[in-house]
């Protein structure tokens, strides 16, 4: 049971009747310190309304705005053996200065005469091309001569075919006139028998008739193997014609297929001549690789490589070299929760490694040592660091950057955004929710416009 009753309850003396007690109470070292602890409690909750600048902080380091300003290395398009060095590290040196020489060790190119027999083989190639260009000429006039004189044949073949006809038509009317002939005599040998039968006529006279007779009777075979002799020639004549189209076609095909082969042998020495020259083009822009030269103005940083007999394959690197004229900017990486955040064209406040620098990030204002940039580029893939990369370039409206930064220094960057309260900050980085991205005033920027 619970011992509960009034009886067996302890009485405690009270405290203020001891000395240390009331001397606790009365000292006055209590009082200002509460007063402090107020007073800094009050400027606590006052700060929280303080306004804060809310930003997007990244670090990189400093580079060159465009490509072809930033360092780089000096490659050998060609292997061969080192043989001089021309400059040594530190040197300045401008665009196409040598740098190095090699020499050949591939033995397809170790010929000294290389290039001049590979012209000397290009001209022998071009006379063959005229040459083969000469013989189609000279086989494109025999053609047309043979062209030319199978005209002139087949036209006075076709001459000997109309005499040949003339002389059948000719000969076909002496055989009828032979045969009127022919039959008068007949009538007359007729006529003198009947008159010698009667008297009339002498033997003599029907001899006569009867020799006239026989002389037409034999003129009629000879008119007979004119006729046919008229007629074979003109069949021969025909015939000259296809022997003459057959002959002159049989030439002219001949004369077309030695101009075709040398047309051939033309094209195939014409493509053997570019060849050619394309070797020589190729051997003396080769002879030019020898000598690696600068390409572009600039302070060699480094040799990479060294020694003189040293064998060097295609693509190896020769030397750094760092552009004498370039322009600065900073390559800064941001977060991809604040990536949304950063667009081209936004202010930025960069601080560089070893510049004397005070930086509040909310009160960019009370900074002191900070440069004006502005993102001009914003890249879209994510960086090796998991971390989006953006340029900066220095804010023409604002002081210019220092000369004395080198390129690769480090660099912190500051991109602000929208103004708010302290206690939101706290609030909203406790809550872990981005930033407010700051919107201008369209109406405002269209009336600037």
């Amino acid at each position: 049971m619970l011992n509960i009753s009034k009886e067996n309850r302890i009485l405690l003396e009270p405290l203020e009747k001891y000395r240390t007690v009331k001397n606790l109470s009365n000292r006055p070292h209590y009082k200002i310190l509460n007063r402090i602890i107020a007073g800094v409690s009050v400027i606590g909750v006052i700060a929280l309304f303080l306004p804060w600048t809310q930003n997007i902080s990244g670090s990189g380091s400093v580079t060159t705005l465009k490509p072809s300003q930033r360092p780089q290395t000096i490659q050998t398009v060609i292997s061969g053996r080192i043989e001089k060095w021309y400059v040594q590290e530190g040197d300045f040196v401008n665009k196409g200065d040598t740098i190095l020489f090699i020499s050949e060790i591939k033995e397809d190119y170790l010929d000294p005469n290389l290039v001049k027999n590979t012209k000397n083989q290009a001209d022998a190639k071009k006379l063959s091309v005229e040459s083969y260009g000469s013989k189609v000429n000279t086989l494109s006039i025999q053609i047309q001569a043979i062209e030319s004189e199978k005209t002139l044949k087949l036209e006075q073949a076709r001459n000997k075919i109309k005499q040949s006809l003339l002389k059948v038509k000719s000969d076909s009317m002496d055989l009828v006139a032979v045969k009127t002939q022919l039959k008068i005599a007949n009538t007359q040998f007729n006529r003198s028998v009947q008159l010698n039968k009667e008297g009339l006529k002498p033997l003599t006279d029907v001899e006569e008739k009867r020799l006239k007779l026989q002389e037409v009777d034999a003129k009629i075979i000879t008119q007979e193997n004119k006729i046919l002799t008229s007629k074979n020639e003109f069949i021969n004549a025909k015939i000259e014609i296809n022997r003459i189209t057959a002959e002159y076609s049989e030439k002219s095909s001949k004369a077309k297929s030695d101009q075709y082969t040398a047309l051939s042998n033309k094209y195939d020495t014409e493509a053997q001549v570019n060849k050619l020259e394309n070797q020589y083009v190729n051997y003396s822009i080769r002879n030019g690789m020898y000598y690696i030269k600068a390409p572009q103005s600039g302070y060699v940083n480094r040799a990479l490589q060294s020694g003189l007999g040293e064998t060097i394959k295609e693509g190896t690197p020769i030397a750094g070299i760092m552009p004498s004229k370039y322009d600065i900017a900073v390559e800064s990486f941001v977060r991809p929760l604040d990536l949304p955040l950063i667009k081209k064209g936004e202010k930025v406040r960069v601080f560089f490694d070893g510049w004397p620098t005070i930086v509040f990030s909310g009160w960019p204002d009370m900074s002191y040592g900070t440069f004006g940039g502005e993102i001009v580029a914003i890249e879209n893939f994510i960086s090796d660091n998991g971390k989006y990369r953006i340029l900066i370039a220095p804010d023409p409206d604002e002081a210019k950057w220092p000369k004395q930064l080198s390129i690769g220094s480090g660099a912190q960057t500051i991109a602000l955004l929208n103004t708010v309260p302290i206690w939101y900050e706290i609030w909203r980085t406790l809550s872990g929710f981005p930033p407010n991205y700051y919107k201008t005033d369209v109406k405002k920027n269209k009336e600037k416009k």
